[in-house]
């Protein structure tokens, strides 16, 4: 896929995600934070679904959504990307910058929402801070995202099913706020939609800048024949010229006739 197609493919996409983002936000708002559409009836079930082995592995996974694990899930996310020391760390450094400001950028926006979150009694593990939208989901949606990114730039075999994966564990994450009491469901799709949206905006902002064998879809085979086919393009102009050079010098009157010197 070309540059100009990424960019814009991504830009659409950020700006429809945080368009539904604002339209939620809004109804968040304007409800003064109460539960919303399905958000008493989920975190009722939740409550009455809550067997040891679930809520152990519930509380797993969650912890994954926060703190190191994110951070290096996309600098590994920026090595996969990289096919050089400078591009990886290039890459490296774009990945942790769109992680950390998109972090900071939510917390901004759940401070100025400042919804409360499900009561305590319902929490079966530690939160802190409003709920809207949710931190861990947000955290979560946007390193699988730079990850399903890494993976489609570099084009492996079994794109596929990692891309599933990987973006299952990030809607598993967010999943488990409901499930563990301490978020609403449109909290949750609150940190989806932020997270979509922000992935759009970096993506769109270096895509156009970056070289055409790190936009998604283009593997190393594509760049390669690309190579190949400049070089017999040239290869095959120096053939012709050569050759009209030939026909020339025969046709010309003033070198017939002459010997060629011993």
């Amino acid at each position: 896929m070309k540059r100009g197609n990424v960019a814009d493919l991504a830009g659409s996409c950020g700006l429809g995600a945080w368009t539904a983002l604002g339209v939620l936000t809004m109804i968040v708002v304007g409800h003064d934070g109460i539960p919303l559409f399905a958000d008493g009836d989920l975190l009722s079930w939740s409550a009455a679904h809550r067997p040891d082995v679930a809520l152990a592995f519930a509380r797993g996974l969650t912890a994954t959504g926060t703190g190191v694990v994110p951070f290096a899930l996309a600098a590994l996310a920026g090595i996969i990307t990289g096919r050089t020391l400078r591009q990886r760390a290039l890459a490296v450094a774009l990945c942790l910058a769109c992680l950390g400001t998109g972090q900071g950028l939510r917390y901004a926006v759940m401070a100025l929402v400042a919804r409360p979150r499900p009561p305590l009694a319902d929490w079966e593990t530690h939160a802190s801070g409003w709920a809207f939208p949710s931190g861990h989901t947000t955290t979560a949606a946007l390193t699988a995202g730079l990850l399903i990114i890494a993976v489609h730039v570099r084009g492996p075999r079994g794109r596929t099913p990692l891309t599933l994966v990987i973006g299952g564990w990030g809607a598993l994450v967010g999943l488990t706020r409901v499930y563990l009491g301490v978020h609403w469901f449109t909290d949750v799709v609150g940190g989806w939609l932020f997270a979509l949206g922000w992935l759009g905006v970096c993506l769109c902002a270096v895509a156009s800048r970056l070289p055409e064998g790190w936009t998604p879809g283009t593997t190393d085979t594509d760049t390669s024949r690309d190579a190949t086919g400049l070089t017999g393009t040239a290869g095959g102009r120096t053939d012709r010229a050569r050759e009209q050079r030939e026909n020339h010098a025969a046709d010309d009157p003033g070198r017939r006739g002459r010997s060629r010197p011993a």
